[in-house]
């Protein structure tokens, strides 16, 4: 957070956008982070017993359980800043989570890019903010190949495709509008590049 506000002082940046919860297994964070955290009135939860499920996969699972109406509520998006770009086992262990929680709206969010999935239960309209998504995107069915993929709204549109590890998946793909369709027999992952401002 101080570097989203450089010309502030950080810790009074740190004090004022302090987490209610930090829950994980706690082999990441530094005593320090931990102690200044705490004392600032910040929950901690630990979860190191549990070493069968990620951090993220801890945090979702509290914030279903917090909110128990959360799973009727399509309001709700959680986004996940810092999800990609850092170590690959723990990129692939957030993708996972986002098929663990398949009911929820998660959006995991880097620098560069963001990505969701797109549930095969649901015929899906994309709305793109072309200020500051796109143009680049792709749909990646992980897990099991699809049969059966149709798209409008991009560059190179799929009909009734078939895509699959080992074989075509529509990565490298353009957004050639401000809408997006897609439909699946299977879920997949959609992720497009967000600009530079």
């Amino acid at each position: 957070m101080p570097l989203l506000f450089p010309e502030e002082d950080a810790s009074d940046v740190r004090r004022r956008y302090k987490p209610d919860v930090i829950k994980g297994d706690m082999d990441s964070i530094r005593k320090e982070v931990l102690d200044f955290y705490r004392s600032l009135g910040t929950e901690i939860i630990d979860k190191s017993h549990d070493q069968d499920t990620t951090d993220l996969h801890k945090c979702i699972t509290y914030i279903r359980d917090f909110a128990p109406d959360v799973n009727k509520s399509s309001q709700l998006c959680i986004l996940v800043a810092g999800a990609l770009g850092g170590r690959y086992d723990h990129e692939m262990g957030n993708l996972n989570v986002l098929y663990c929680f398949s009911a929820l709206r998660i959006v995991l969010l880097s620098d560069d890019s963001l990505i969701y999935l797109l549930p095969r239960t649901h015929h899906h309209e994309i709305h793109i903010q072309t200020s500051v998504e796109g143009p680049h995107c792709g749909l990646i069915p992980i897990g099991v190949p699809s049969r059966s993929s149709t798209t409008t709204g991009l560059r190179w549109n799929l009909n009734n495709t078939e895509m699959r590890f080992g074989g075509l998946i529509s990565s490298s793909n353009i957004v050639v509008g401000e809408k997006v369709t897609v439909q699946s027999d299977t879920d997949l992952l959609w992720t497009i590049s967000i600009k530079k401002l």
